[in-house]
């Protein structure tokens, strides 16, 4: 059971950050990550209350840029004095230390069960939700770019990230990420269908 007092206040305070970040990282990003954190946490002997709060402020770094985003969001999470009514001096570092590893190109193993728990959470790896995700990213930043030019990032940040040979390393093994990821990875592998799943994903979205 989550503390009261700590859900509404990140309910109140933190969540409605996400609604001034991009589209791929709106406060329904957020709730998911909290959802499949927890679901993960079931099979450890981990705070609940540390794994909802870590999952809560993963993305909040978000708001000085991509590029350091994990590690504002530790930042963020030892500067918030309103956490040590909850938290310990140590807990509030081992979850500062969690949102800064969570991170798919971190190139680190995170440091506890509680970075592995919110890193594998944030995977989300869904097909659908991927490559949404990603033309929703290459939209919002990178409007510039005609719909051939979109098409170019998406397959260049699908193979770094998602492919045989990608960066993304999944930790936790009760996670059902790794079946999704492969499902991924045949349609990465598969040009047409590659280009088909675009279409019909960035066709939807100019009609939203």
């Amino acid at each position: 059971m989550i503390h009261e007092p700590i859900i509404a206040y990140i309910k109140q305070e933190i969540l409605p950050r996400y609604d001034h970040f991009d589209a791929a990282h709106q406060r329904n990003h957020a709730e998911e990550v909290i959802e499949r954190s927890l679901a993960l946490a079931e099979h450890y002997d981990v705070d609940m209350n540390m794994v909802y709060a870590i999952a809560a402020y993963h993305d909040t770094g978000l708001c000085e840029g991509r590029d350091t985003h994990h590690l504002v969001s530790g930042r963020i999470i030892r500067e918030d004095a309103k956490l040590k009514e909850w938290f310990n001096e140590a807990q509030i570092e081992t979850m500062a230390q969690a949102a800064e590893d969570h991170r798919a190109s971190s190139g680190h193993e995170p440091r506890s069960i509680y970075g592995k728990i919110v890193a594998e959470a944030d995977r989300l790896i869904s097909p659908e939700k991927v490559i949404r995700r990603t033309i929703q990213f290459g939209l919002d930043h990178y409007p510039e770019l005609d719909k051939e030019g979109q098409y170019l990032r998406f397959c260049e940040h699908l193979t770094e990230k998602y492919s045989d040979t990608g960066y993304l390393r999944l930790w936790i093994p009760e996670s059902d990420n790794a079946p999704r990821l492969e499902q991924l990875r045949q349609i990465i592998r598969d040009e047409k269908a590659l280009r088909q799943a675009f279409e019909q994903q960035f066709n939807r979205l100019n009609h939203e």
